[in-house]
């Protein structure tokens, strides 16, 4: 049996830039995986069956599972004749802008790429990533990227060293439908994200604690106005010290603390208010 990690990912800068014919969103964002997330196990099925077992119930088929349908389409692609038994330990919650679900896709391309001996490199497996969901192909590597189009134009840069802060991951008990968040974004434009993405790639911003660094989320101002449980839960962060923003369309907020201390003492300032909570830190991988 293999085991991969499927890390949950932070945005450190999102803006919707504009509408596009089909409906869906261009937006230009800073993704970086953090050292919480789930585990995928996978052992050979000769039968040739694809099967999906968790560690506690979930809210949906396994059939509309995205580690069904890596499998599914890997198959395909491929042409494989045998099948696989996933197990996923599920640790991190639905609905909240960790990109859990992206992440157990892409980690489940990586297993099955081992698993069934595809040999597949990992450009390959992005480029499958990016039809299963926008966000796949982000998390097939991981670290650090600046994303445009839907998310699926990577621009992959070097991690933050994640020694140098802490990073507290708070989602309250409420989820932010993606879908109605998007509907209510006004498009900002490029401008923003052009300056922030430029100062990125000329090594300007280099510290997300630095007051330099545009520290910015698209979908707050609507989020926190239509979910004030979160808006408060950011505020509490802040006076704990924090450098704290929505991640994705939330409801998860994230934190930034120089040093851990700081971070354990916010932790245990909101632990009663969230359905998920844990201390990590940034990762590469």
């Amino acid at each position: 049996m293999l085991n991969e990690f499927a890390p949950a990912k932070v945005n450190l800068f999102l803006s919707v830039i504009k509408k596009r014919e089909d409906g869906y969103h261009c937006i230009g964002t800073m993704f970086h995986t953090i050292s919480c997330g789930d585990v995928l196990f996978g052992e050979l099925n000769k039968r040739g069956e694809i099967s999906v077992f968790y560690n506690k119930p979930q809210e949906y088929p396994p059939e509309k599972d995205l580690i069904y349908k890596a499998a599914v389409k890997l198959k395909e692609i491929y042409k494989v004749s045998s099948g696989v038994n996933f197990y996923l330990e599920k640790n991190l919650p639905l609905g909240a802008g960790l990109g859990g679900g992206s992440s157990d896709a892409a980690a489940a391309l990586r297993l099955l790429n081992k698993l069934w001996g595809l040999n597949a490199n990992l450009a390959e497996l992005e480029r499958i990533g990016a039809i299963l969901g926008a966000d796949v192909a982000f998390f097939v590597r991981g670290g650090a990227a600046l994303a445009e189009g839907i998310g699926d134009i990577l621009t992959p840069q070097n991690p933050i060293d994640g020694n140098n802060c802490a990073v507290l991951v708070a989602t309250p008990e409420c989820a932010v439908p993606t879908a109605e968040a998007y509907k209510n974004i006004i498009p900002a434009g490029e401008e923003r994200w052009q300056n922030f993405a430029t100062g990125v790639k000329n090594c300007a911003f280099t510290d997300p604690l630095d007051n330099s660094w545009d520290f910015f989320n698209h979908f707050e101002g609507w989020v926190f106005e239509k979910y004030p449980i979160i808006a408060s839960l950011k505020q509490k962060l802040n006076a704990c010290g924090g450098k704290s923003m929505l991640s994705g369309s939330g409801s998860s907020v994230f934190s930034l603390f120089s040093s851990l201390e700081n971070a354990v003492k916010a932790h245990d300032r909101v632990k009663n208010e969230c359905r998920f909570l844990q201390i990590a830190r940034l990762i590469s991988t």
